[in-house]
């Protein structure tokens, strides 16, 4: 069939709307009619080359449907169920998952080519050529075919335009807090950089429990928005929050710092360990570009003091069990997805909506497709 979808045709160019060739579902594969997609800073990477994934490449990863016909072997989605994308995709059998570690998968070693897990050809084409999917997922298009192992199934009466953010944002930035941090009642939280995923982490953080959420971020916007989300301080940089945590906490400074800035530097991370505090624990969720390789810091931080310096993939979430966790919050009203969606845009718009959030003006955009 065809369908719209906007595509990367080379690094530091636009999106493109193009009309691709789709092809059926074959084993294992899922054909989805999406209903709507965030606008994620990750493919923003994808323009700028942070994130080497191969081109041309059909982007979006943050994305909910209604699965239309699946493939042979298909046991756990049908027509008709509406699903959450995972962008790490889950297979349940690996080592990583049989330890409870899905967001580490074994399949994710395909994302950066972008083809099919199963046979590692394509099922999107244009102009001739073979297409990528962002976190073989693709989601900025009306219609994808993933495999089945990046299938989550939710809930029939969800909103798909707000379930959709929990396929990468929320999860990812809740768990950063709850799981890779775990922040403890009564903690001191710093989040640094409070867009599309530090938002959630100070959703994560306060229920939690934390005492203390500092929100950091240079855009008044958006530290006007982490205070209705929990945050409890706002400040405007890494330098001036030194004095500030230091002043509000009697000099202990934080239990846990969150770091989800859009674009991470190495020179960074001596800032962040100085709003740590002793035995404090420093989560890198944010992308760095590849070619980052130098650190800034003291290694004496770590031995003298104990702090700890940890990544995070998807929040160290399991998306199979977490996204209907998040999407049971949300509907007790304890997670506010609503309030993550500032603007919303036809998928013709997507350029606009990766320049407002350049602009610091959105916490989320979505492209709504139905």
């Amino acid at each position: 069939m065809q369908t719209d979808a906007a595509v990367l045709w080379e690094t530091g160019g636009q999106w493109t709307i193009e009309t691709i060739e789709l092809d059926p579902p074959k084993a294992g594969e899922v054909f989805v009619r999406i209903a709507a997609s965030g606008l994620c800073h990750s493919d923003e990477h994808l323009v700028t080359g942070d994130l080497p994934f191969a081109l041309p490449i059909i982007g979006g990863h943050e994305g909910a449907g209604t699965v239309e016909e699946v493939g042979p072997g298909v046991t756990s989605v049908a027509p008709g169920d509406h699903v959450v994308f995972g962008f790490i995709p889950a297979c349940g059998r690996c080592p990583s998952c049989s330890t409870g570690h899905q967001n580490l998968c074994d399949l994710g070693q395909y994302l950066g080519g972008g083809r099919q897990i199963s046979d590692q050809t394509a099922r999107h084409h244009a102009n001739g050529q073979d297409l990528g999917l962002m976190c073989l997922l693709g989601t900025f298009a009306r219609h994808t075919v993933v495999n089945e192992a990046s299938c989550i199934k939710i809930e029939p009466d969800l909103p798909l335009d707000k379930a959709c953010l929990v396929g990468c944002g929320v999860t990812t930035g809740w768990g950063s807090a709850v799981y890779a941090a775990d922040v403890r009642p009564g903690d001191n939280v710093a989040v640094i950089g409070v867009g599309g995923i530090g938002i959630n982490a100070v959703q994560g953080a306060r229920l939690a429990g934390a005492e203390r959420i500092f929100a950091i971020d240079p855009v008044e916007f958006k530290r006007d928005q982490a205070k209705k989300f929990g945050a409890t301080h706002t400040i405007a940089s890494l330098e001036e929050a030194a004095e500030i945590i230091g002043q509000e906490t009697w000099g202990r400074m934080c239990n846990k710092v969150i770091v989800t800035m859009g674009v991470g530097r190495g020179e960074l991370l001596a800032p962040a360990l100085a709003i740590t505090g002793k035995l404090g624990r420093v989560v890198i969720t944010n992308i760095t570009p590849w070619t980052e390789t130098q650190v800034s810091m003291s290694m004496l931080d770590l031995t003298l003091m104990e702090k700890q310096v940890v990544g995070s993939l998807f929040g160290s979430a399991n998306p199979r069990a977490d996204v209907p966790r998040l999407l049971e919050l949300y509907k007790a009203g304890q997670l506010d997805l609503d309030g993550l969606v500032t603007r919303t845009y036809p998928l013709e718009d997507v350029n606009q909506g990766y320049q407002d959030m350049r602009d610091g003006k959105n916490l989320r955009g979505v492209l709504i497709y139905e």
